[in-house]
């Protein structure tokens, strides 16, 4: 049996908790808000009969969270250039920022090592997502993509029209790309590969992945998510982005909400050919949302190159603490290429939820392929702490 829940409503009735509200972003925000949550028997939100996430119980006073590491959030940024720039920049809030966004996408482009045609401007790389997949799948056709994976234009393109082609990620969990192969068919618009991967934290190999792109990209257009790039110390080395150089039909998306620590500024863009780029903003201006400040805060924030170096060796260390305490306590834990961490727990995900809730702890909770996971971001060091504290008292 599954239940059918307006998402207005379903968020009014508070259905989703201080611990859950980021349970599923692209489920109350997006091009696709009205249309309605469906859960299964068990309150849950299903993705495919591999991968499905657990929501809060309802509750009627949300919790006020110690501990906030259910959505990928940098807890250092912004950058104090960024915010200098926004105090220094926001008494013109009333101005659009059309000269400043082409002086931040030359930005891009230089360091991208692409020309400025090639850059697509958004808030947030998620709302370009969601243009791309309203664009490509307006007439239908299906798109490939790992399972799990990122949902965002992933559903948006089933609102659209569109076939979801999953293939289960490699036991290694790594992407099955043979079988992403495979699977495309004379209706593939799209291939989506989303490296380093969400929710699983896991990375493909760069060599494999890039000879699959450079062929893969002459029969079908390919999206690859590179939104935690930024976490790796080669990071520049892994991107897709050079093939962009070779002509292939490729889009890379990057955003300013992780290692730059701007999820509540909304800044991203994307990489592509200008031809791809063309056939998007033909119906859409990706641009336009982005205010004034947002551009200037970006601009400082690509400068303060020491901020970033500070997030990346912070969010390192804070991943080996967890790891170290993932072991003591007996857990295995998919090596992480990001900012946050999944491992199987002995607990059902929901149940779970409540107490770590109950703790002041916010996290998420996964069913993937048959086994309950935690999937918890990495916050600081103090609130890392916190919820190794809370999952040795709920779990052991």
């Amino acid at each position: 049996m599954k239940t059918t829940v307006n998402r207005r409503a379903w968020l009014k009735r508070g259905m989703l908790s201080a611990a859950g509200i980021m349970a599923a972003p692209y489920l109350a925000q997006g091009a696709f808000a009205d249309r309605p949550v469906v859960l299964d028997a068990e309150g849950n939100l299903p993705y495919t009969p591999f991968f499905k996430e657990y929501l809060p119980y309802e509750v009627d006073n949300p919790v006020e969270l110690l501990a906030k590491l259910n959505a990928n959030e940098n807890p250092y940024g912004p950058s104090p250039m960024a915010v200098e720039a926004i105090k220094k920049y926001a008494a013109k809030g009333n101005r659009y920022a059309w000269k400043e966004l082409y002086q931040l996408m030359d930005k891009i482009a230089l360091k991208e090592g692409v020309k400025q045609e090639n850059i697509m401007m958004g808030p947030g790389s998620s709302d370009l997502l969601e243009k791309t997949a309203i664009v490509f799948f307006q007439n239908g056709g299906n798109i490939v993509s790992a399972d799990p994976a990122y949902m965002s234009l992933i559903k948006v393109a089933e609102a659209t029209g569109a076939t979801w082609k999953p293939v289960p990620l490699k036991k290694d969990w790594s992407h099955d790309l043979a079988g992403m192969e495979a699977a495309i068919d004379s209706e593939t618009k799209l291939v989506y590969i989303c490296n380093p991967n969400n929710p699983t934290a896991s990375m493909t190999d760069h060599t494999e992945l890039l000879d699959f792109c450079s062929r893969v990209s002459e029969k079908v257009p390919i999206f690859i998510d590179e939104a935690y790039m930024g976490f790796l110390e080669d990071g520049d080395k892994k991107s897709m982005v050079s093939l962009v150089n070779e002509g292939k039909n490729v889009m890379i998306a990057r955003t300013f909400s992780k290692i730059q620590g701007m999820a509540g500024i909304r800044v991203g863009y994307v990489v592509a050919q200008p031809t791809t780029l063309d056939i998007i903003q033909k119906i859409t201006r990706g641009g336009m949302g982005i205010s004034l400040p947002s551009v200037h805060a970006a601009m400082a924030s690509m400068d303060d190159v020491d901020f970033q170096n500070k997030s990346r060796t912070l969010n390192k260390e804070c991943r080996e603490y967890v790891y170290s305490s993932l072991e003591r306590m007996g857990f295995e834990y998919v090596p992480s290429y990001t900012s946050f961490i999944i491992f199987p727990i002995e607990m059902e995900g929901k149940a779970f939820l409540e107490q770590m809730t109950a703790e002041k702890v916010g996290v998420r909770a996964f069913d993937i392929m048959g086994k309950n996971w935690c999937r918890v971001s990495m916050g600081t060091m103090e609130e890392m702490k916190l919820f190794t504290a809370a999952l040795e008292k709920v779990l052991i």
